[in-house]
């Protein structure tokens, strides 16, 4: 399993890495992004290419 590290402090909502993730992981939930479905991250790095924010820091694969 992998998943993005999503710096909340840093993320404005703006939904752009929802969008490029073609996997379905990410979500806007109470106004920022979060991991919603990690089993299906498959570690492609594009939520954190297309954050604005630079607040997609890392992939984790576990």
């Amino acid at each position: 399993m992998s998943h993005p590290i999503i710096d909340t402090d840093e993320c404005i909502g703006c939904s752009i890495c929802v969008d490029s993730c073609e996997e379905g992981v990410l979500e806007i939930v109470g106004g920022v992004a979060d991991v919603v479905n990690d089993d299906l991250c498959i570690a492609c790095g594009n939520c954190m290419e297309e954050c604005p924010m630079g607040a997609i820091t890392d992939i984790i694969e576990d």
